[in-house]
């Protein structure tokens, strides 16, 4: 019996450590479904030293294996369903996924172009929605922040406490 209250305990350690990491450094992969580019230079504009998305643990990641967030860009255009699928299997359980700009919400300006199939909600789940045309550099932070709310409570994300 006290080996399992020792196992437990050690699971229930090793849990509390993985939530730490994951919401005190989320890596980001950036995948553009088919947009315009506003809402990417928008993004990388948020991880500059002028905005300094790093402060919150933000990194850009190049590959989906070690991405916790994937952040979309643009209406999922018939050339890009099939990559964004694969690429959303490929990263690691859990995985969050943030929709940015009106055109991954609502396909926006490109609604009923020949080669959009549809906003990016129809095809993954998506946690965050921030919406503009393009989303301001600090509105796309506010969503990163209101994803890491999800996962721990706000005192450890903004005041850096311990849970």
């Amino acid at each position: 019996m006290t080996a399992m209250k020792i196992e437990q305990a050690w699971n229930n350690a090793l849990a509390g450590v993985a939530l730490w990491a994951r919401t005190n450094s989320p890596w980001v992969l950036h995948f553009n479904t088919g947009s315009c580019n506003g809402c990417d230079i928008e993004l990388l504009a948020a991880l500059t030293p002028r905005y300094d998305a790093e402060r919150l643990g933000v990194k850009l990641q190049a590959s989906p294996r070690q991405a916790d967030i994937l952040i979309c860009t643009g209406p999922v255009t018939r050339q890009a369903r099939d990559r964004l699928l694969r690429i959303y299997e490929q990263m690691p359980e859990p995985r969050f996924v943030i929709a940015l700009g009106s055109c991954a919400l609502s396909c926006g300006v490109f609604h009923d172009c020949y080669n959009v199939v549809g906003p990016l909600d129809r095809f993954i789940p998506v946690d965050v929605y921030v919406p503009g045309c393009p989303p301001r550099p600090e509105a796309i932070i506010y969503g990163v922040i209101e994803l890491l709310k999800k996962l721990h409570p706000v005192d450890v994300i903004l005041e850096g406490g311990s849970a």
